[in-house]
């Protein structure tokens, strides 16, 4: 008539991603300020100029600077094309995308009204051109050529030495 205790057994089933939310804390990780950099030459039609200080000043394990030095040069370098490149873009951008904007704009133009007009008309009239050049050339420039031939080929040449 005693108490009697039961064992009684508890398991929690989670997924693991639900528990790795469940430990995270309530307030979470900041949200990013800054949006990621679009990608400005997604066909890397510039890929020749993705280089670093490596690419041009490399010193092989034989020859080396002091270390400070190389951190040094590295950094001036890094920033002074960083600079150069912001400074010259700044002035220069907008006018040659203006340049750049017109010959386009007139070599698209050209290309689309007059080219390829052009062109469809010559290949829309080759295959009748190319019925009459063959008759042409077949009535009169290869019997002149053939009896050219003819003529010709009875003269041999036979060089002697002395």
């Amino acid at each position: 008539m005693g108490l009697e205790k039961e064992k009684s057994e508890t398991s929690v089933i989670m997924d693991e991603d639900e528990f790795n939310r469940s430990i995270e804390p309530i307030l979470g990780k900041k949200p990013k300020v800054y949006s990621e950099v679009l990608d400005r030459d997604p066909k890397d039609i510039n890929l020749h100029l993705k280089i670093g200080f490596e690419d041009i000043i490399a010193e092989p394990i034989s020859t080396h600077s002091f270390d400070r030095v190389w951190i040094g040069s590295h950094a001036v370098f890094e920033l002074v094309k960083y600079v150069f490149y912001r400074i010259l873009t700044t002035f220069l951008a907008i006018p040659m995308a203006l340049i750049a904007g017109i010959v386009f704009g007139i070599l698209s133009c050209i290309h689309i009204w007059v080219v390829m007009p052009m062109i469809q008309g010559c290949m829309m009239t080759l295959p009748s051109t190319h019925v009459i050049w063959t008759s042409l050339m077949d009535m009169f420039i290869g019997p002149f050529f053939f009896s050219i031939g003819r003529c010709l080929s009875s003269i041999n040449v036979k060089t002697v030495q002395n």
